[in-house]
């Protein structure tokens, strides 16, 4: 699909992976929608980007308010009359054992990774069904594919996230709307350190594995260039993507390591 011109949508927009994609999205003179919690940070990134105003909304959101999903939507109509791409990139990480785990984080990641992104892409379906073409993109893990210790929850959003769209891809192909799932391995960010805790805390504490990870304009060139594909999925990171098939083809083994790998941490 060509994005030159399209309206694009990023959430999640105002740091990392999100901030990496509008940069990339710029070679092709793309009108993009920035969203996230954080409007001064979204509006650093516009300034960053050096976009016309009548090229770009700033759009506050919070996914974990996932009941005005349609107001959000309204907004871009607004603007731009149209959504040609939404790229749901916004989340919340979580690092803890699950007896250490409260139910409220429990809540809060799942409203924010699951509830959120579902009642996203819902909005902006019905206005791509009308229009009979629109790309949803959505950000999982290689987690979505695996459980590890202290990542239970994470995982269980990512998880859900694969058997929705998985699903809804099929109802939206008669529409000519179609969904890339994306699972990024470790990647260069702040998403270890923004992880919240069991009793809902920041982390504050990095991944030598995020540390060591993929560049971020590394992640985002290789997203963009899957986004102008017909893909239905792809992973992207190093060798950490040797994970999946070992699980699948390994599994006694698989667990056997990550469970050693994972013991002290």
């Amino acid at each position: 699909m060509d994005l030159t011109n399209k309206i694009v949508w990023v959430t999640g927009a105002s740091s990392g992976i999100g901030e990496a994609i509008c940069h990339e999205l710029m070679k092709y003179n793309c009108k993009i929608v920035l969203s996230s919690r954080r409007e001064s940070e979204l509006l650093r990134v516009k300034n960053e980007l050096k976009i016309k105003d009548e090229n770009v909304l700033i759009l506050p959101i919070d996914l974990e308010k996932s009941n005005e999903a349609e107001n959000w939507v309204e907004k871009v109509i607004v603007k731009f009359g149209r959504i040609d791409f939404l790229i749901n990139n916004g989340g919340i990480s979580q690092k803890s054992l699950v007896e250490e785990t409260t139910e409220a984080v429990e809540r809060k990641v799942m409203e924010i990774n699951y509830f959120g992104n579902v009642a996203l892409a819902k909005a902006v379906s019905k206005y791509m069904i009308k229009q009979k073409s629109g790309k949803i993109i959505v950000t999982t893990s290689i987690l979505g594919k695996f459980g590890l210790p202290f990542h239970s929850t994470y995982a269980a959003s990512k998880h859900a996230l694969y058997g929705f769209y998985d699903s809804f891809r099929l109802e939206l192909k008669k529409d000519n709307v179609s969904v890339l799932l994306v699972s990024p391995g470790f990647i260069n960010t702040n998403v270890a350190v923004n992880s919240i805790t069991g009793d809902g805390s920041t982390l504050n504490e990095d991944s030598p594995a995020q540390i060591n990870g993929m560049k971020t304009n590394v992640f985002a060139r290789k997203l963009v260039g899957a986004i102008k594909s017909d893909k239905n999925h792809i992973f992207i990171g190093s060798k950490e993507l040797l994970s999946i098939p070992f699980k699948t083809f390994s599994p006694n083994l698989f667990y056997s390591i990550m469970l050693k790998l994972s013991k002290g941490k």
